[in-house]
């Protein structure tokens, strides 16, 4: 008995002392290896008398400002479905993003944009770290409301590592085309995620089935958060892509995919619901599965009905994903997939590379013209054929599956050790374990608020 105090005390000092640690270890590298990119460093820019106009910034920073809000806005409220857990949702997103920006920043300049020994940022480096942070934010989607905040961040300590080195791999080794990261955010986050909460499967977690379910207004919460994702996922995926034809013709292909993916998703969810009623779990996720399909291939010549046809059947899979496939994904696989990121971001994700596959296959001068050097660089120089490009869009997305499960088994069994403080299986899903919730009592003293199924995200 007289080492539960202590216990607590450790629990309690847990996560200040791991933030306060990973800031001042990023402070410190930053201090040493980070400076401003040409773009940015006012000496390098004056003295290439530049007109302030063709700053990248102002080509840039509308497609961040969106990415931006996807991130923090729309995968916070995303997660806020859940009813005793929308401070742990909107919350340790929060601190995950955060967290993830700045350690994102100096794995990718490692890997990608050191000069000198120095790694310069700019505004495609804030770019390509919110990218790190959504793949973090949809691995942290399968473990929602079962881990602790300590637990947390060093999933993405180790996640923004391995995302790095796989980023690195297929865009700068194996020379993929992925600007929208159907296979370097969202598989990848996906199944790192789906690995790590197999490792960490509760069999025990009945007890806490009470609060699994959403109520009327946390629902709406997490409408909120579809909404921003959707009207900003033109922007994501359009974001890294080359300025002038390939951006546009990104964000067209991902703006009539979304609608197709909308409509697949009402008309399935109505047609297997019950007395032919939609549910709101399949219009808050698998309506933004076309999205994440056009991922990788959005800025190849996929044509708006290639598009269309995409998102639709994105949309379709993702909603008897969540309808049919997540309860057997726990009973039959021990994975408890608390947002579903397997049917909006996993099979999606997996479709959106195969998609990849096939339009980079049928890849030809006569349809991109003087494109294809933008699009296929490799093709257009001679190096490789369309068909060479195909297989090794193929070969990425094995890369990634590969990097992700072992990256997620890895990681579970890092929050697995037993000084690491996560809350028990009576408590999962609770807001009182981590936060002051004002106006509320002890659950002891009042019972559970609302017993009812589980949500069919998990």
């Amino acid at each position: 008995m007289a080492g539960s105090p202590r216990r607590a005390a450790g629990q309690r000092l847990q996560l200040p002392l791991l933030c306060l640690l990973l800031q001042g270890a990023t402070a410190i590298l930053f201090a040493v290896f980070v400076r401003y990119n040409p773009e940015t460093d006012a000496a390098l820019w004056h003295w290439g008398n530049h007109s302030h106009a063709d700053n990248e910034f102002y080509f840039r920073y509308p497609s961040f400002q969106d990415a931006h809000v996807m991130v923090f806005a729309g995968f916070g409220f995303l997660m806020a479905f859940l009813q005793r857990y929308g401070f742990g949702g909107v919350g340790f997103t929060f601190l995950l993003a955060a967290f993830a920006l700045q350690w994102s920043t100096l794995v990718q300049g490692f890997l990608h944009s050191t000069h000198g020994g120095r790694i310069h940022v700019g505004v495609q480096s804030m770019v390509n770290a919110d990218f790190c942070a959504g793949a973090v934010l949809i691995s942290f989607g399968a473990v929602l409301g079962r881990t602790g905040p300590a637990q947390l961040l060093l999933m993405a300590l180790l996640e923004t590592v391995l995302f790095g080195i796989n980023e690195f791999v297929l865009l700068s080794l194996l020379e993929v085309k992925d600007a929208g990261g159907s296979m370097t955010i969202h598989t990848f986050g996906a199944y790192f995620g789906l690995v790590l909460s197999r490792v960490l499967y509760r069999p025990q977690l009945e007890k806490s089935k009470h609060r699994q379910g959403s109520i009327y207004h946390s629902d709406l919460f997490a409408m909120i958060g579809t909404i921003f994702l959707w009207v900003f996922w033109p922007s994501f995926n359009s974001a890294p892509t080359v300025l002038g034809d390939g951006q546009h013709r990104t964000a067209l292909n991902t703006y009539y995919s979304l609608t197709a993916s909308t409509l697949s998703t009402f008309a399935l969810s109505a047609l297997v619901g019950e007395h032919g009623r939609l549910d709101m779990v399949h219009i808050q996720n698998a309506a933004l599965a076309g999205g994440v399909v056009v991922g990788t291939a959005g800025e190849m010549m996929l044509t708006p009905f290639g598009a269309l046809a995409a998102g639709f059947l994105a949309g379709t899979v993702s909603t008897l994903g969540y309808k049919f496939f997540t309860p057997i994904l726990e009973a039959k696989f021990k994975v408890q997939d608390t947002c579903g990121v397997h049917n909006l971001h996993g099979m999606p994700g997996v479709l959106g590379a195969l998609l990849g596959v096939l339009v980079a296959g049928l890849a030809t001068h006569e349809a991109y013209g003087e494109g294809l050097d933008s699009v296929f660089p490799l093709v257009a120089a001679g190096r490789r054929t369309a068909t060479s490009q195909a297989i090794y869009q193929l070969f990425g997305l094995l890369v990634t599956l590969t990097f992700a499960s072992v990256g997620g088994g890895l990681g579970g069994l890092l929050l697995k050790l037993p000084f690491l403080s996560s809350p028990a299986d009576s408590q999962c899903y609770e807001d009182q374990v981590y936060w002051e919730v004002p106006g509320e009592q002890e659950e002891e003293a009042q019972g559970p608020l609302r017993a009812e199924e589980p949500d069919s995200r998990a």
